[in-house]
């Protein structure tokens, strides 16, 4: 299992790299070429968010984003450190203030995401959060068999 570290400082500029990065990486490990705009999509909107949260909590840290390979998949994990809060249910008509708007711009990224990937698992506490995404991979020389 091959695993590279990618960490970033919490600004917009860099998220383009971490997109490049991680459609290189998943192109090496064998994920579909087809998928592979899916794969640069999500991870955009994934360290975006990550950039968001951190920015607007004021964290310092970096955002982390773990590119994994596995057998027969491949996997992305950004992780952020902003703490999080159980989202609470709001009455149909309620004006929504500040964080309750970016509460429903976090949940329209991550609708986003689910999206692009079929296979997402989002986890938050208060410190911190991910979101990991995964996709098969075609083994070196399975096309020709």
């Amino acid at each position: 299992m091959a695993t590279v570290e990618l960490r970033f400082s919490a600004l917009p500029e860099h998220v383009r790299t971490a997109r490049l990065v991680a459609a290189a990486v998943a192109r090496r490990a064998g994920v579909d070429e087809a998928v592979l705009d899916e794969v640069r999509l999500a991870v955009g909107e994934a360290c975006t968010r990550a950039v968001g949260l951190h920015q607007h909590g004021g964290i310092s840290a970096p955002v982390r984003v773990l590119l994994i390979e596995e057998e027969k998949q491949f996997s992305i994990e950004v992780g952020d450190e902003a703490p999080h809060a159980p989202v609470r249910a709001r009455p149909a008509g309620e004006v929504l203030g500040d964080a309750e708007t970016e509460t429903e711009e976090d949940e329209m990224g991550l609708a986003v995401i689910s999206g692009l990937v079929d296979d997402v698992e989002v986890s938050a506490g208060e410190s911190g959060g991910s979101i990991r995404m995964r996709w098969p991979t075609t083994p070196p020389g399975a096309l020709f068999t």
